[in-house]
């Protein structure tokens, strides 16, 4: 009953889509097929498989298939060089089943590395051409075929020119019915008309436009829209459709001029097919995916079923896709519906459908077009940077300028150029950290380094500084090239031993004949720890916050630092914190195995225990500093005041309610959080604790006085992982 429903209500928005899309498409079908120099209809026979087979079979939900205006000049030259029409159509029949293998080896892949500027590009292009191309029919001049989307025309003029020449053809009939076809479909959402969730716009529009032209003819003669601006399907004797039809000429299986011809329509139908679905699903409300290798066996099929009822090649095709979004279509039954319309109208309804204004039709693919091409979409790509704005301001002239093909062939070639620019002049990053074993030098390599830039890091690393401790690290990279890993050998071999730098190399992969190579560790010796002080610690270690703040953490080699530290043990600092899950110490300030001693117990409170641990950290191992360090949403504080009135003696509760009152908070309420009362209570115990410290320990108090050490507080802020300190 659940999918019943849904599907019902699937079909409330899909049944007026498929309207539209159907009526949008029947001149468009007869365009091309004219254009093609076809049969007439041949391509009201594609239209019909386009929706009903490829709809039915295609995982899209909002593709709508059909002869593409793409092919219009491959069509008309095929048909001519090969002779005849039945010959061309088993020239189709090999392009389907070419289709079909294409789908089972998934060559439909392919769409998934068209960028995103190009596609974005594309729309944009289409929307424009739209506008464009259909002012001239919106005005009452109706000369050139309604799927003509190339810049030179079948009738000799080009897309700009053609809207000088309308201009002498201005019908004021057509111009009232598509000015308020457009000032509808502007404010139709605006609108507070109960029966508009009933109606899309774009089918009131057809409706009410018919209407107009009805008043016209009937009161108003001067304004009447000649048949000739009228959608005209020709009539034809259902009784008698076999002699409108066609069947292949299978007698010519081995001429080599019909494989060729089917192996073109299949490649210029398969591109056509993928770039209008990654299209269109950028378009989708509901970002839905179509899989592209089963749309081209969806496609293929159609093609086998077109080539065997007199049709010409479908792709999916932008112009009725996008339409049938702007219908608020919700499933492909709108696809498969208006597939079955087309097929209906041929058969019964021609007459009614021929007191359409083509006007009307012009208002839709206006309006389509400025939702394909709105200005943000422009100023986006700008604001992203050079390298989107131009693939995608060279797609939109190119295709505005030549054809859809060509135009994303120029967009492809400006977006390649700038691939291989970043490529070459970002083949990797540089960082340089301040650690206690001295300055490190870190080069990461990006995902893919060929032979474009062997320059770039060749003058790199040779410009690394004598004596210097470099991290040559691999590990996000997935394909190094044979003369980029001759580099690093080199600089492994030869550069590195001349110039004294240590050098460590990782994340190489198995299947490169250079290995990892470490030569050395950072690891803190007992010299390096001897010569450090408590204001080196505190800067190494918020040299180390930074680094976690900002995601680059240091390379720590831990399999190498427990070799290390397995005989030794040198650290440089003491941290008493609480028992925070959210993170540690030791990621919190980026440090090495052995770098800290930590000790963790709710609410960072001192007892005789804690002050006996921190004394043994500095007379066994030397220390240089104590960190008190308290946190943000602290639960221990939370808790401690929400229990303040409690009754005990000596335990967590009692030591952290000294510093609810020496902050005045002693009146707040229990669900009272406010985060600067929270924080100003954190301060104050951590405060207190530093003091018990100082208070409870003769011999921490002496090595304080004498400077061989330090103390100080810190405030860890949780939600961005920064680490405050107070002075030392």
């Amino acid at each position: 009953m659940n999918n019943f429903s849904m599907t019902l209500d699937k079909l409330k928005k899909d049944i007026p889509a498929s309207i539209v899309v159907f009526l949008v498409a029947l001149p468009l079908c007869l365009g091309v097929s004219l254009a093609s120099g076809a049969p007439l209809l041949s391509g009201l026979i594609s239209g019909i498989i386009g929706g009903i087979v490829v709809g039915t079979l295609s995982g899209s939900q909002t593709s709508v298939s059909g002869p593409a205006a793409g092919l219009t000049s491959v069509i008309f030259t095929s048909i001519i060089s090969l002779g005849s029409f039945e010959v061309f159509l088993f020239s189709v029949l090999i392009a389907g089943v070419l289709q079909i293998l294409m789908g089972i080896i998934r060559a439909g892949n392919i769409a998934d590395y068209i960028p995103s500027n190009v596609i974005k590009g594309l729309l944009a292009a289409i929307g424009l051409i739209l506008i464009i191309k259909q002012i001239p029919h919106a005005i009452g001049y109706d000369e050139d075929p309604e799927d003509d989307f190339s810049f030179i025309q079948t009738d000799g003029q080009n897309t700009f020119s053609t809207l000088l020449v309308a201009l002498n053809y201005f019908k004021p009939g057509a111009v009232i019915i598509s000015l308020f076809s457009l000032f509808t479909l502007i404010y139709w959402d605006k609108s507070n008309f109960n029966f508009k969730k009933f109606f899309p716009s774009s089918l009131f529009v057809i409706l009410f436009g018919s209407f107009i032209n009805f008043i016209f003819i009937n009161y108003i003669p001067f304004l009447e829209i000649e048949s000739s601006h009228l959608v005209n399907i020709p009539s034809f004797e259902t009784n008698n459709l076999s002699t409108y039809l066609y069947i292949p000429d299978f007698i010519n299986i081995y001429n080599t001029d019909v494989w060729i011809t089917g192996i073109t329509i299949a490649g210029v139908a398969s591109l056509e097919t993928l770039l209008n679905i990654e299209a269109i699903d950028k378009l989708d409300p509901h970002k839905r995916q179509t899989p592209p290798n089963r749309e081209l066996i969806s496609q293929g099929i159609g093609n086998i079923c077109v080539s065997l009822f007199g049709g010409i090649p479908v792709t999916s095709v932008i112009v009725r896709s996008s339409v049938n979004i702007q219908s608020g279509n919700e499933s492909k039954y709108s696809s498969i519906i208006h597939g079955f319309l087309m097929l209906l109208s041929i058969l019964f309804f021609s007459s009614f459908l021929n007191f359409i204004p083509l006007s009307c039709l012009a208002a839709i693919l206006i309006m389509t077009g400025y939702k394909l091409t709105k200005l943000s979409l422009f100023k986006e790509m700008y604001y992203k940077g050079w390298d989107q704005f131009i693939p995608f301001t060279m797609t939109v002239l190119s295709i505005i300028f030549t054809d859809l093909l060509y135009g994303v062939l120029i967009g492809l070639v400006f977006s390649i150029f700038f691939i291989l620019k970043e490529n070459y002049t970002n083949p990797l990053t540089k960082e340089e950290f301040q650690l206690h074993i001295g300055d490190v030098i870190r080069i990461e390599l990006s995902s893919h380094v060929t032979f474009l830039n062997k320059a770039t890091i060749k003058n790199t690393l040779w410009g690394i500084p004598n004596n210097s401790k470099v991290v040559l690290d691999a590990s996000n990279t997935n394909y190094i090239d044979n003369d980029i890993m001759e580099i690093i050998e080199d600089f492994k071999d030869v550069r590195s031993e001349e110039c004294g730098i240590k050098l460590n190399i990782i994340g190489l992969r198995n299947s490169y004949s250079l290995t990892e190579h470490v030569e050395f560790i950072n690891f803190l010796d007992k010299k390096t720890q001897e010569k450090l002080t408590p204001f080196d610690v505190l800067e190494i270690l918020k040299n180390g916050n930074e680094r976690f703040v900002k995601g680059n953490l240091s390379d720590k080699f831990h399999h190498y630092q427990l070799n290390a530290i397995s005989t030794e043990q040198n650290p440089m600092a003491i941290i008493l914190s609480c028992i925070d899950s959210r993170t540690s110490p030791e990621i919190l300030f980026d440090a090495n195995l052995g770098d800290l001693l930590t000790v963790r117990i709710a609410g960072n409170i001192v007892n005789k225990e804690i002050i006996e641990s921190i004394e043994f950290a500095y007379l066994k191992f030397g220390i240089k500093l104590i960190i008190v360090k308290g946190h943000s949403h602290c639960g221990a504080i939370q808790y401690s005041i929400e229990n303040r009135f409690s009754i005990g003696k000596g335990n967590i509760v009692d030591k952290i309610k000294k510093s609810v009152f020496a902050c005045g908070c002693e009146d707040i309420h229990i669900q009272n959080k406010d985060p600067i009362m929270l924080e100003n209570i954190t301060r104050m115990n951590t405060k207190n604790s530093i003091q018990e410290i100082i208070e409870g320990s003769l011999t921490l108090n002496t090595a304080l006085k004498n400077k061989e050490i330090g103390i100080i507080e810190a405030y860890h802020e949780i939600s961005s992982g920064k680490v405050f300190f107070d002075e030392i």
